[in-house]
């Protein structure tokens, strides 16, 4: 079995797969205090639930945003499960060819990403992310014979960030749950916070998209905007989603599926580590 690891800014999400089926699946919050052995005996607590031991786990791999958990959790992977995880960088087997200023940059979940949408997806296509940040990313197709291009994308303010920060620098304003407002038009404070945040989101997310799709024409990586799928993964996708009308499916364990498929393409390269 393999256990995958992407960890975010805001949540550790962990899936074990058995081939390509997704076992089980689990959240952590992301917490940079908190050491090795924390995090060890939280999983290992997460896998007694399903009386899955340890020794079931045969590889590791992990996507990782948040540089100073690196070492709690490749510790974990040695220590719990006697395994050298298999980390994941720009520089492995994806299928898509990465036309990136700096490839160095893109965030791991990112790439992750963008490999699940092009496998299971193909080309061209959005995909969106609703996780502490949105990010936006750009798959094109290249000739009729070849693979994808993954051209980049954007990085906008996620929809908490962005509620938080009204509350962080305001003297008055409150802080909110984000829900979709009765109507547009608030009543009082809290409704008219919760419109402003809800249905401005939906409107980036739209026009964001619309730009998108006009630029992968116009860079003749897709023949017409009709024929660009657009996905969304992420723990508020299915939130905004289902108000858009460009998003057409929500999928919300993508970036565990794109660690399989990444760990599947470079399985032969970890081996004997």
């Amino acid at each position: 079995m393999l256990l995958a690891i992407d960890i975010g800014n805001t949540n550790i999400c962990l899936g074990v797969f058995k081939g390509k089926k997704l076992l089980y699946s689990w959240r952590l919050a992301t917490n940079k205090e908190i050491t090795g052995d924390e995090y060890g005996l939280k999983i290992l607590s997460l896998l007694n639930k399903v009386n899955l031991r340890t020794e079931k786990i045969k590889d590791v791999i992990i996507s990782n945003v948040v540089p100073p958990l690196t070492g709690a959790f490749n510790e974990i992977s040695q220590e719990y499960f006697h395994r050298q995880p298999l980390t994941v960088t720009v520089k492995m087997k994806t299928g898509l060819k990465i036309c990136y200023s700096n490839p160095e940059e893109i965030g791991a979940d990112r790439i992750v990403d963008a490999v699940a949408g092009y496998h299971l997806f193909g080309a061209p296509l959005i995909i969106v992310d609703f996780g502490t940040a949105t990010t936006f990313d750009c798959i094109g197709k290249m000739g009729t014979h070849l693979g994808g291009v993954y051209i980049g994308g954007m990085i906008a303010p996620g929809i908490n960030i962005s509620a938080e920060a009204l509350y962080t620098h305001t003297a008055k304003l409150p802080r909110v749950e984000i829900i979709k407002p009765e109507r547009i038009i608030g009543k009082n404070t809290v409704e008219s916070m919760q419109a402003g945040i809800f249905y401005g989101y939906i409107g980036l997310v739209e026009y964001l998209i619309q730009c998108c799709k006009k630029e992968l024409i116009h860079l003749q990586l897709a023949k017409s905007i009709d024929k660009i799928n657009v996905i969304a993964t992420g723990g508020l996708a299915e939130l905004i989603a289902n108000e858009t009308k460009t998003i057409e499916k929500v999928v919300p364990e993508l970036t565990l599926e794109g660690l399989r498929i990444i760990w599947e393409l470079n399985k032969n390269a970890n081996k004997g580590r």
